[in-house]
């Protein structure tokens, strides 16, 4: 029997939308004809997933780990069709499955940590519960020497991982709520990208106020708006949302630590959402039934 090359894998996976392992297969056990695979999958049901495959999955849940020393963390989103299935137990246990891998293997490789078995899981996922599953990010975030990694999960919707220098794992998680809350975009001010401090200076000097400005009042009127675009939307600077009366950065200090950094998932963001008309999806079914 010839061996199944990576190029006819590639093909039925193009074909199909089934995992790299169920191709293989497909394609060994057909003796390398892909038409020959497709039939045989179709006749096992084995295109339901890849059916389903098309399908926005925006919904889901994100989790997190922490190692015990706080030295590292882990965060993984891991995506569904609805709300519904995000909250099924088969689906949690799941998530929880990859998330051990990836904290085991320190690893952001989605395709390398979902490889083999894991992915079979998957597969098999799809065809018990009839909704598109798939991993969609993960990441690893390091301590610096004497740091340690904060966590926060809200409503298994939104989860935040702390980096900070010192202070203790509550505090750090409290950074991380008010993170979940907020939604700050950068750490600290002089983390803001210049591009996007270009691009608010622009709106800035468009402003009506801005017309007919000397040059020297007018960069001093973009220097200050600058000044409390960064206050606004840098985590040190914010307000502290269990005390407004201190910025983050100064009930971190007043712990003993400083902010270093920190990462925020939220359950499909970026994503576009498939708006789907039901009751014409049933009536075209009923047409081809």
């Amino acid at each position: 029997m010839a061996a199944i090359s990576a190029s006819q894998v590639k093909e039925l996976r193009e074909r199909t939308g089934l995992g790299m392992m169920e191709c293989k297969k497909a394609l060994t056990e057909a003796g390398g004809d892909i038409e020959k695979a497709i039939e045989d999958l179709r006749k096992n049901s084995g295109l339901k997933a890849a059916k389903k495959a098309g399908r926005t999955a925006a919904e889901g849940a994100v989790v997190t780990r922490v190692a015990e020393d706080g030295s590292y963390g882990v965060m993984l989103e891991v995506n569904s069709e609805t709300d519904f299935v995000a909250r099924d137990e088969n689906f949690t246990a799941f998530a929880e499955k990859v998330l051990a891998k990836v904290f085991a293997d320190k690893s952001e490789d989605v395709a390398a940590i979902m490889a083999g078995e894991l992915e079979e899981t998957r597969e098999q996922l799809v065809q018990k519960i009839g909704e598109n599953i798939s991993v969609r990010r993960a990441v690893v975030v390091d301590a610096p020497q004497g740091g340690l990694v904060g966590e926060y999960v809200h409503g298994g919707r939104i989860g935040v991982l702390t980096v900070l220098k010192g202070a203790n794992a509550e505090v750090a998680k409290d950074v991380a709520m008010h993170v979940a809350a907020i939604n700050p975009a950068v750490a600290r001010p002089e983390d803001m990208p210049q591009e996007q401090l270009d691009k608010e200076k622009g709106i800035i000097l468009a402003q009506p106020d801005m017309a007919g400005k000397p040059a020297e009042i007018a960069e001093k009127m973009v220097q200050g708006r600058l000044k409390k675009y960064l206050a606004e939307n840098s985590l040190t600077e914010q307000p502290f949302v269990k005390d407004p009366n201190q910025s983050v950065a100064a009930f971190v200090k007043a712990a003993g630590g400083e902010v270093v950094g920190f990462t925020r998932f939220e359950v499909g963001e970026g994503i576009e959402k498939e708006e789907v008309d039901f009751a014409k999806e049933v009536m075209e079914q009923a047409r081809r039934s």
